[in-house]
């Protein structure tokens, strides 16, 4: 079975502020170069995990990982909205395959997806021109989080269950995850919000324009004084992602599935438990052997509010 992945930063702030010196225009040819390599690919199956951030999944029902058999795009900060081709037979039998191997997952009929799946998405391929997904939402962001051993083994047992499916349906597979890697957003916290703000982390529900616009704003202020140094939140921790990234390359995560979510919360910021999604991608990709992973980018971007890392594997890019 031909298998690849791309692992990704996302920052929706990319589309809104521009970096100093020439850190757009190289992100920018790191994707474009990426973007190639996965259209010679071709993937006829995109594995997507992804986190969430209080737009499709809410504390009224927070499970720690779901799959969903058919999704939809929420069209935050400028991504398209709209249906997205799941392929719903293989997203069922994928939480059968699980639950069948002592991995508990939820199920959705009508899951909704918000940035931090669909930035990466449309970065890698035309909207309209889709191939058939596999959308798997890990919490990332509504504590109580799932332990990294258990992100793990949903990695692994994913990976497993694409190892059979190929035995009955060959298919080219790309594994994607987007997220992380340190950051901080000013993203309320269950225990701390007013009122009004924590009945919307429970009840949920769609925002209104004026509620998403107001939500946005706070984190575009957040960044201009990420840029100033004058912001109450964590300031990134390049430290901390290379030493992820060295974690990621040797496909060994015991150091960060020994520090506690408050460990993780003081040195990445909140953001930087989307790296959950980059560790159940490394997982599944683990099954297939040890394929060539390697980082194409890295960087601290204060204007985007990202450790902004990229790394790929399978995939012939223009630096090879």
């Amino acid at each position: 079975m031909p298998v690849a992945a791309v692992f990704s930063s996302h920052s929706p702030l990319k589309d809104y502020r521009e970096p100093p010196g020439q850190v757009a225009a190289e992100v920018d040819t790191v994707i474009s170069n990426v973007r190639a390599a996965v259209a010679n690919f071709a993937p006829d199956l995109v594995i997507c995990f992804a986190p969430d951030h209080f737009n499709g999944f809410f504390y009224r029902l927070m499970p720690s990982f779901c799959i969903g058999t058919a999704a939809e795009s929420v069209g935050d900060w400028r991504t398209p909205g709209g249906a997205l081709p799941v392929a719903s037979d293989i997203a069922a039998d994928c939480v059968n395959y699980l639950h069948n191997h002592d991995v508990d997952v939820s199920i959705s009929h009508r899951m909704d997806v918000d940035h931090g799946a669909t930035q990466l998405l449309t970065q890698l391929f035309d909207w309209q021109l889709l191939p058939d997904i596999l959308p798997i939402f890990v919490n990332c962001a509504a504590p109580p989080l799932p332990p990294i051993k258990r992100v793990v083994a949903l990695g692994k047992c994913v990976g497993e269950f694409l190892k059979q499916l190929d035995e009955r349906n060959p298919c080219r597979i790309l594994i994607t995850a987007s997220g992380g890697l340190s950051h901080d957003p000013p993203i309320p916290q269950l225990a701390s919000a007013p009122e009004p703000v924590r009945e919307r982390l429970i009840a949920g529900g769609p925002l209104s324009v004026d509620a998403r616009a107001a939500r946005q704003e706070k984190i575009l202020s957040d960044a201009d004084a990420q840029v100033s140094s004058t912001s109450s939140q964590r300031e990134l921790n390049p430290e901390w992602d290379k030493a992820f990234l060295d974690m990621l390359l040797a496909a060994e995560f015991g150091p960060l599935a020994a520090a506690s979510e408050q460990d993780i919360t003081q040195a990445a910021g909140c953001g930087g438990h989307e790296v959950r999604t980059w560790v159940a991608a490394a997982s599944a990709l683990r099954s297939f052997g040890n394929p060539d992973l390697s980082v194409s980018f890295y960087q601290a971007i204060p204007a985007w509010v990202a450790g902004f890392g990229i790394a790929t594997a399978g995939l012939a890019t223009a630096e090879g």
